[in-house]
């Protein structure tokens, strides 16, 4: 990538973004990551499917910047061997995305910091090529979820066991200290904690944990989590908390008080959305078990409406601009069952 690009300046009045997280950020359109034909992120449906930065580019994309975008990076085992011999690193592993965005599918809570696939020093390492981008900057950080899923069966029957609290805490201590490193060279930077979901809400899971004290649980678990996250970005002035599980309460629901499916639909113009899986746009998930495409466009008007609420001018999205999207998006593909 050439230094012109690395050093362009942000467009005039926009909100400079970058990105730190897993697979919830990382671009499905990348296709590095995803290449033609894949099965992932979409399936038949996948050139029609959109992450939530690619809808909020679209929607926003005259307010907001992530940078250009761009196929850039490098393996991880030779971005640490670059860093190991004082060279830049660059961004790990290699994808197309925007410049800004260092989610990457896979990646845990060690990775914020940490590893070969580190991503805070190394973002903060590309904001030193053009400082002044990030006088009045965001950075969202999405990440967590690989450390905490695989625990569901142990929080549905202890929601107090070690191993719990220790995933909670070492989660919340890597991403404070992201959030400490960031701030210590911008001090002005706004950073977005982005909560977690109840991943027994995910369809695949829906005939597992159907008893009411493994639903309080599960609940309780992610409760203190979820506390933990909220109380950090309660310390920070710069800091906000986004809510993702109230986020997905609002509008699919939850499971019923004996842990029995009970969601509602979603409606956007005339497409009517389950918490159901499968590529078609009328599940929200997909079938490799990422969020589909209403769920991240929607998603993208709630970060807008997040973002106006920091005072930053940042539009909400209307309705209207949902549906318009999710229509165009679909208009671009044609497979069976639509």
């Amino acid at each position: 990538m050439s230094q012109d690009t690395l050093n362009k300046p942000a467009p005039a009045g926009t909100v400079p973004i970058a990105v730190l997280g897993d697979s919830l950020s990382h671009a499905y359109q990348d296709s590095i990551s995803f290449p033609p034909g894949t099965r992932e992120r979409g399936g038949d449906f996948h050139a029609g499917t959109l992450q939530w930065t690619e809808a909020l580019s679209r929607l926003r994309g005259n307010e907001i910047d992530m940078g250009p975008w761009v196929a850039w990076g490098r393996p991880g085992v030779v971005a640490r061997a670059r860093e190991l011999l004082g060279l830049p690193a660059g961004r790990a592993p290699k994808k197309e995305d925007y410049l800004y965005n260092f989610a990457n599918s896979g990646a845990a809570c060690k990775n914020l910091n940490g590893g070969r696939f580190r991503q805070t020093p190394r973002l903060l390492a590309l904001m030193k090529q053009a400082p002044d981008r990030w006088q009045h900057g965001v950075v969202v950080i999405r990440i967590g979820l690989n450390d905490w899923t695989w625990m569901l069966d142990l929080q549905s029957r202890e929601p107090d066991a070690p191993q719990v609290r220790d995933a909670a805490a070492f989660c919340v201590d890597q991403i404070r200290l992201a959030m400490e490193a960031i701030l210590a060279e911008h001090p002005a930077m706004r950073i977005v904690l982005v909560g977690y979901v109840n991943e027994a809400d995910d369809p695949v899971h829906f005939e597992e944990w159907r008893t009411a004290a493994a639903t309080a649980n599960i609940g309780r678990a992610l409760a203190m989590f979820n506390a933990r996250l909220r109380e950090l970005a309660a310390s920070t002035p710069q800091a906000s908390f986004f809510d993702d599980f109230a986020w997905f309460n609002q509008r699919w629901g939850s499971r019923g008080p004996n842990g029995e499916p009970d969601y509602k639909t979603v409606t956007i113009g005339t497409l009517n959305v389950g918490n159901t899986k499968g590529d078609a746009p009328r599940n929200a998930l997909l079938d490799d078990q990422h969020p589909g495409l209403v769920w991240n466009v929607l998603w993208a008007q709630s970060m807008a409406q997040h973002l106006h609420g920091l005072g930053l001018e940042v539009t909400p999205i209307g309705d209207q601009e949902v549906a318009d999207l999710v229509t165009s998006r679909i208009a671009q593909v044609k497979a069976p069952g639509s």
